[in-house]
């Protein structure tokens, strides 16, 4: 087997994750792909059985996340790049969210992507270095109406990261949050669960989103492919980023919601520092 890293990516029959495996097996890397239903799978892998490992994973099942780590440190030896990828959308007013519908999305989008992380960890430690991507959104930095839950779950893969990159740092281990904007990746899709709004006082805020995600299905602006490329670019980096911002619509996103944050930060000085007991002279 080459020495080009081994990946480990969960979410790979449609999306991103399919994308990246794609451009991953055409670069020759070793590399583990996963799904729920592996038969989603065969294509990628036949007839590669000596560079590819496909398996089936649901990232909500603790036990199947640590016999496939295990499969692929048996098959390869290491992992070098763990990718969190496996998500859903949720699309509904706060309000009339689903509850049942909520927490199996945080099973998903948050847990699945800390035990996938969590069962990696010892591998990596061992092996005095790894790269940790956790696929977040743009919607993990700022929020819309109509996707509050799936903000709430984004914003977690946030904050653990983080702190995360700032624990594993020593061990020679990077970690990375990816950020996209709208790609075409069939996110608002099959990928997500939607409850249609009823009561009147959302029509113009979730009810319009609702009716627009729809229409633009297909037609975002972001190409997986090239989501692709960036992702290999930075694994391979000594220094990778911290955070990976992806899309136009993500960097305009950005830089507004953090210009404006920071100008009200500054309006607000001056009762901000004086909430401090008196410093002593």
């Amino acid at each position: 087997m080459s020495q080009k890293k081994v990946w480990f990516i969960t979410g790979c029959s449609t999306g991103f994750g399919r994308e990246l495996a794609n451009k991953l097996i055409q670069q020759q890397y070793p590399v583990v792909i996963t799904a729920r239903n592996p038969e989603s799978l065969s294509e990628l892998a036949q007839g590669r059985e000596d560079q590819v490992l496909a398996l089936k994973l649901d990232v909500t099942d603790k036990q199947q996340i640590q016999k496939a780590v295990s499969a692929a440190q048996e098959k390869f030896g290491r992992i070098d790049v763990l990718v969190n990828n496996a998500g859903i959308g949720y699309f509904a007013s706060v309000e009339e969210s689903v509850e049942e519908e909520t927490r199996n999305m945080f099973e998903i989008n948050f847990w699945g992507l800390m035990h996938a992380t969590n069962a990696v960890l010892p591998l990596m430690r061992k092996q005095k270095s790894g790269h940790i991507i956790n696929f977040s959104s743009i919607g993990g930095l700022t929020s819309f109406p109509t996707l509050g839950y799936y903000h709430a779950t984004k914003y977690a893969v946030e904050g653990v990261s983080e702190s995360l990159a700032q624990e594993v740092a020593e061990s020679g281990i990077r970690v990375s949050i990816i950020e996209p904007s709208g790609f075409r990746t069939d996110w608002g899709g099959r990928s997500s669960v939607k409850t249609q709004t009823s009561i009147p006082e959302y029509e113009n805020t979730v009810g319009r989103m609702l009716s627009g995600i729809g229409q633009s299905a297909g037609q975002e602006a972001g190409d997986p492919a090239k989501a692709a490329e960036a992702l290999i670019h930075i694994a391979e980096l000594d220094t990778p980023p911290l955070r990976l911002l992806l899309g136009k619509a993500a960097y305009q996103a950005a830089t507004y919601k953090f210009t404006n944050l920071l100008s009200s930060i500054e309006e607000w000085k001056e009762t901000t520092i004086n909430a401090d007991f008196p410093q002593q002279s």
